[in-house]
């Protein structure tokens, strides 16, 4: 039994859980994958690490600006780059007059991750495959892997739509409203290709820039010079992520290493790196729900119930790292309200860190 149970562990759900337990609450995160963080989220391969989902953080709004100072204070991120290179079929490849710095974690996107879980209850390679009322007014979740169960009074639902229709759908409008299940259902992601590869230390010659993103690419969409975040790399290895168009024609593609190879041709011969089409290891990794292009209007999605359920996530009313966090933040907010009202200031959720 636990007052509130989180059902996934990217941004937005450990920004909620934070929250939530900060401000008294007994809080359970389930996360369906062995890691932390979601799409921030970093491949432990060959001796090194790479950033295969978020590539970096650049700040706009204070929440994110308030975050990343004091993850660099903690040396946990440091600035990367203040250029993102832009590459044409017409001009080739161009510095952006814009700069702003660009935000990595040398040690993986993923520690960023980490830090904002310090001393939350998570449960990790647990997939939420059911939840149900009880007749005793709570919420009881049914955990895949172990067949266990978890009761609590009320649910965070901070996974993609997608998925969070699968999971939710199979109450109906006798338990949920039927506004909420359309707004849900009505949210759609664009997919993502990342490809990880490694090259021998003499490649040459290397790349001047360290991200690069182009234009006008059927195919591609950007390409990172990964192992430039990293302290002491043995070998230049880079992360490569196809348009939306190209990932969906390969969604279901079973073996999709083909796939990766032909991204690195396309990376090869447009940025005239021959080598770039030869590396020594690969691995490629699918994002089914790396984008949301048709979102919610707001930061949350509450469940019309007697039985509180919200559902947040950065396809709420936002975008990327930030908009997850602000979702998250809404939907602590939302939860208390509908529980004991304790006190929360958003701007204060991450003093926990600095105590």
């Amino acid at each position: 039994m636990t007052d509130i149970a989180v059902i996934g562990a990217g941004m937005a759900g450990l920004v909620c859980a934070q929250q939530l337990t900060q401000a008294g609450y007994s809080v359970v995160v389930v996360e369906k994958s062995r890691g932390l963080g979601g799409r921030v989220a970093t491949r432990r391969l060959q001796a090194t690490v790479a950033d295969h989902g978020t590539c970096y953080l650049q700040p706009k709004g204070e929440l994110l600006r308030r975050f990343v100072e004091l993850l660099e204070k903690r040396q946990i991120v440091e600035v990367w780059t203040d250029t993102v290179y832009e590459f044409t079929a017409d001009a080739g490849i161009y510095e952006r007059a814009s700069r702003s710095p660009r935000y990595v974690a040398p040690l993986g996107m993923s520690a960023i991750a980490k830090f904002l879980a310090q001393d939350l209850d998570i449960l990790l390679n647990q997939r939420a495959i059911a939840i149900h009322p009880t007749p005793e007014n709570t919420w009881r979740l049914t955990l895949e892997s172990s067949n266990a169960e978890i009761t609590a009074k009320a649910v965070v639902v901070a996974i993609p739509a997608p998925q969070a229709w699968d999971l939710l759908a199979p109450l109906g409008e006798t338990i949920l409203d039927a506004e909420f299940l359309d707004n849900l259902r009505a949210v759609e992601f664009s997919p993502c290709i990342s490809v990880m590869a490694g090259y021998p230390a003499t490649s040459q010659p290397l790349p001047n820039w360290q991200a690069l993103t182009f234009v006008d690419d059927a195919d591609l969409a950007w390409i990172g010079f990964d192992s430039s975040k990293r302290p002491h790399p043995q070998q230049p290895h880079f992360v490569v992520q196809s348009s939306a168009n190209f990932a969906q024609q390969h969604l279901e593609t079973q073996n999709l290493q083909p796939v990766g190879e032909y991204m690195l041709q396309r990376a090869s011969a447009s940025l005239a790196l021959p080598w770039l089409c030869n590396p020594e290891w690969m691995q490629v990794h699918r994002w089914r729900y790396a984008f949301p292009i048709r979102s919610g209007n707001a930061a949350f999605l509450s469940a019309e119930n007697s039985l509180p359920l919200v559902c947040c996530g950065d396809w709420c009313g936002g975008n990327l790292v930030e908009g997850a966090m602000l979702s998250g933040l809404a939907a602590a907010s939302e939860i208390n309200n509908q529980l004991q009202q304790v006190l929360l200031d958003n701007m204060k959720f991450l003093d926990f860190l600095t105590s």
